[in-house]
């Protein structure tokens, strides 16, 4: 929760979390628990499904101005070895920082 109240507080982003199942296809369900947040021009999703091995990171069309897809995709490489060494909570808060980081407003 500090790390989510932490990364919006620097950007002016929403970020979220969804760790669970994700239905094929995966990218589209994605995309539709993004659509379902309060403001998702500006929120960025990151899907993780432990169980099914899958990342997703998901941004509104305002909030990837500031998060292009090369950026997703670091944080998606740090948070898959976090991951791969069994930490879903550090690769979870690792991912939102590289992005926040990223995405800092000033």
């Amino acid at each position: 929760d500090e790390a989510l109240r932490v990364a919006d507080q620097q950007t002016g982003l929403t970020f979220s979390v969804y760790c669970g199942e994700l239905a094929e296809p995966i990218r589209e369900t994605a995309e539709a628990l993004h659509d379902q947040l309060p403001s998702p021009l500006d929120s960025v999703l990151i899907a993780v499904s432990p169980n099914q091995r899958v990342l997703e990171i998901v941004t509104g069309r305002r909030a990837s101005k500031r998060l292009p897809d090369r950026a997703c995709e670091l944080a998606g490489m740090s948070m898959r070895a976090a991951f791969a060494g069994g930490d879903l909570a550090g690769g979870i808060i690792t991912g939102l920082r590289m992005l926040a980081d990223r995405a800092r407003v000033g």
